[in-house]
């Protein structure tokens, strides 16, 4: 695969990575939700750290987490260009470019999305308000929208540590970037030996 459609691959990502994401902070007031089918909501959320919603505390927690998704991302960007080069397989530089996309989505919102948009909260956003952002450059929330509870309900009492308590598969929101990553990460674990053929023994 050349680089040229990793490429093309990744734009397409990006694209409706950021279109989706810039539609949910300018029509959702934060924590808006609407349901599409029992099993499926948009969910309006905002992430301001790692996965999960966890953070990295201090004042500069959220400044070491963007700087660290930029060396990543730097990193990533090594590895697709030497699988190209290299020739590598399909399904690795696909798998790559996918990671690729997933974590430049997230970047671009760690880093702009404090200075592009004003905050979400009892308000619709808006894009390059007059007043300025909610933050500052590498300061930005990730915009999530993407929610799947698939089941809810009292989990049974015999059930260890849980048991009896009330929980929600699938409860994480999500949006585009992240199924992206989660995409290319589980290519990569299901087609492993065509990713990383191993060289026949002479």
């Amino acid at each position: 695969m050349s680089l040229k459609k990793a490429s093309f691959l990744i734009l397409l990502v990006l694209i409706i990575d950021q279109i989706s994401k810039f539609y949910i902070k300018t029509n959702f007031v934060l924590g808006e939700e609407v349901k599409v089918f029992e099993w499926f909501r948009i969910l309006f959320v905002e992430n301001e750290g790692m996965a999960w919603g966890a953070k990295i505390p201090g004042t500069y927690g959220k400044l070491i987490l963007t700087l660290f998704r930029l060396v990543a991302i730097c990193g990533i960007g090594y590895w697709l260009w030497d699988s190209v080069q290299k020739n590598g397989s399909k399904i690795l530089i696909v798998s790559v470019a996918l990671i690729f996309a997933g974590a430049f989505g997230n970047i671009i919102d760690s880093v702009f999305y404090g200075l592009i948009f004003n905050d979400s909260h009892n308000q619709l956003a808006s894009f390059l308000p007059e007043a300025g952002g909610y933050g500052t450059l590498f300061h930005g929330k990730v915009v999530d929208m993407l929610h799947f509870p698939l089941w809810s309900g009292y989990l049974p009492e015999w059930i260890p540590f849980w048991g009896g308590q009330y929980f929600t598969f699938f409860e994480p929101v999500f949006n585009i970037a992240d199924s992206a990553i989660t995409i290319g990460v589980f290519l990569l674990i299901i087609f492993n030996k065509k990713a990383f053929p191993k060289e026949e023994k002479k």
